[in-house]
């Protein structure tokens, strides 16, 4: 194990951990390097299990000294960018998204759309969710602004030939290409475009509505007619932003979003209380990141094109946006930032559309994996060679259990196949053996009996033999599946057997403690975690019936002459037993089979006041 070096520094910086090819594995940040580093060099008792596994994989451990604790944060972002630490978060900068570009590397600037990767000398305005919008945006504001938008090549023939293309024609080019505007005022033009992105439509509109005012009093008609053209056409390139906030409102909504070892953050850029922008990031976790730790990571890639940040951002909770990344961002903007939790009004609504745009984000990335044969097809040979299996475990089956402090104990079998759930093949079964809490004994029970079928697999198809069975747990739930195989007589090594405990995400095999560390944002990472949360929801959802039904049987036992069959159909007919309860004495007569004495009967017995206390209390459950 690596031993703590002597003489690291107390002072601010990042350090590097590699493993012994040199790889650097993992990337960190300091307000005191000694004091940080401290944490990594215990007794491995005292690590949880993800350091754990980092440590027994360094070699060497080497660190870098910054001026501030800013400039370590600046610095570990280019460090993680540049070396992909395995055990760091991983942005995965969605790129599809359209944005709108000004190129100012050429004489004559021009917009125009791009979903690449940034460039210098070129400023970048959004990301837009659909181009489309964006594109009728800006040939409205061509008619206001009358910026070039064609290519170089095109631009250079124009300009060969002395003629300006249709464009300039119908007033959509000031036609540079031929001289027919001079340089300040086709700046102004580009300065003007640039403003409307950025959200100042009030600003562009008492300008030409001066403009407009200014050539009539000059009796300028023509001139007056083109402000007014650019007027409307402003106002109908405005209709695409929208607007959430009072015109003097510059604001940032950040919000952050998990699932799994996935993560979304989402930015609304709120400007003159016009949603003028929107940025994206998926991110791979890697430890247990809470949403400071993971906007610390993103909060440089999302502000690394511009230097617009606003006197305010708005975030979901206190602490998700950190003190070292709120002097990050005042050291971008050069003065003060305001982080504020806006608890209602429209400042929260729009903090709900973040939120509500980072969770679609989400399912979209679920759905684009789940849909794609070809991603399916590399998660399965990534478990095959990080579990070392004989072949792609084609049939996956998931055990989970449920109870509520040792009763109603249940467990859930879930299937896929081919990575995609077969819900057909789902199983529920009723804990019988086990009394008070005890997890293991109820896996081992329920494994038990699931492969009892083993013998008889081949001619039934809810049945077939496993290429692999995930236990949800760690090691103790893992020896109790592998002795309920042994007892059912499933022959030695038939079947590959691992566990995925949920709360560091490691993977046990059988015979070793040692943990398998599957890739941080790998699809065999995400697969497994995908069939261990269906067996937990299936499992709880259950688990809820159950509970439920046994909690109206309570509610209703004693009535005299309300067997469990007449039970079941009074359930039925209402649905809920608060439906019951509020039912009068004729409706619940009309229950088919249902006597009208021993309608009455139920009647008082539910408005006793003791049944009636516990149901308002919601002691009795549906």
């Amino acid at each position: 194990m690596l031993e703590r070096p002597p003489d690291i520094p107390s002072e601010s910086g990042c350090y590097l951990f590699r493993n012994e090819r040199g790889v650097v594995i993992y990337v960190g940040k300091a307000r005191s390097l000694s004091q940080r580093l401290s944490n990594y060099f215990q007794k491995a008792s005292s690590l949880d299990a993800k350091t754990q596994t980092l440590m027994s994989e360094a070699v060497s451990l080497e660190w870098i000294v910054t001026g501030t604790e800013v400039d370590a944060l600046i610095l570990e972002n280019e460090l993680i960018k540049s070396h992909q630490p395995r055990y760091n978060m991983r942005l995965k900068d969605d790129k599809s998204f359209p944005y709108l570009a000004i190129d100012f590397r050429t004489e004559w600037p021009r917009p125009y759309t791009t979903r690449g990767a940034h460039a210098r000398g070129v400023t970048y305005y959004g990301p837009f969710a659909h181009v489309a919008p964006l594109k009728r945006t800006i040939d409205e504001l061509l008619q206001a602004y009358p910026l070039r938008s064609c290519n170089e090549h095109k631009f250079a023939q124009h300009q060969r030939m002395g003629r300006p293309c249709l464009l300039f024609d119908v007033k959509k080019c000031s036609g540079p290409c031929v001289g027919a505007v001079e340089p300040d005022a086709y700046a102004e033009y580009v300065a003007s475009f640039g403003q409307f992105f950025d959200g100042h439509v009030t600003t562009l509109r008492r300008r030409l509505e001066l403009a407009m005012e200014e050539a009539a009093t000059s009796r300028h008609y023509e001139a007056a007619a083109r402000a007014r053209d650019g007027l409307v056409a402003l106002e109908r390139a405005g209709d695409t932003q929208r607007i959430v906030l009072d015109e003097s409102t510059d604001l940032d909504a950040i919000s952050v979003m998990t699932s799994g070892s996935r993560a979304a953050v989402t930015m609304f850029k709120v400007r003159s209380g016009r949603v003028v922008g929107r940025h994206a990031l998926l991110l791979d976790l890697s430890f247990a990141e809470g949403p400071a730790d993971i906007l610390e990571r993103a909060l440089p890639e999302i502000y690394q094109d511009t230097v617009d940040v606003p006197a305010k951002i708005a975030v979901a909770h206190e602490g998700d946006l950190s003190e070292l990344a709120r002097d990050w961002l005042e050291k971008l903007r050069a003065g003060r930032v305001d982080v504020v939790v806006p608890q209602r009004g429209a400042r929260r609504r729009v903090l709900e559309m973040v939120r509500d745009d980072g969770v679609e984000v989400l399912r979209v990335d679920s759905l684009r994996r789940v849909a794609d044969h070809n991603v399916r097809s590399r998660a399965l040979l990534e478990l095959m060679e990080a579990l070392s299996l004989e072949r792609p475990p084609y049939r996956i089956e998931c055990f989970d259990m449920s109870h509520l402090q040792g009763t109603n104990y249940v467990g859930s079998m879930v299937v896929f196949e081919d990575a995609l759930p077969r819900k057909a093949a789902y199983r529920h079964f009723n804990v019988r053996s086990v009394l008070g809490n005890d997890d293991t004994g109820a896996m081992r029970e329920v494994v038990r009996r699931r492969f009892e079928h083993w013998s008889h697999a081949g001619g039934d198809a809810r049945f077939a033999n496993p290429d692999l069975v995930v236990i949800d747990g760690g090691l103790g739930q893992l020896s109790a599946a592998l002795a309920a195989l042994e007892e059912a007589g499933v022959p030695a090594g038939a079947v590959a057997v691992r566990s995925l405990a949920k709360r560091e995400e490691l993977v046990y095999s059988p015979g070793t403690s040692e943990p398998v560390v599957l890739e941080r944002g790998s699809e065999g990472l995400y697969l497994l975690q995908r069939v261990r949360d269906e067996a937990h929801r299936f499992a709880i959802t259950f688990h809820r019936s159950k509970r439920g039904k046994a909690m109206v049987a309570s509610a209703l036992e004693g009535v005299r002459g309300l067997g469990p069959e007449r039970r079941d159909r009074v359930m039925a007919h209402f649905g809920s037993l608060e439906a019951i309860r509020a039912a009068s004495l004729d409706e619940l007569a009309e229950v088919p089979g249902l006597p009208r004495h021993v309608a009455a009967t139920l009647y008082d017995h539910l408005h006793r006041p003791a049944v009636a206390a516990q149901l308002k209390e919601g002691l009795v459950d549906e």
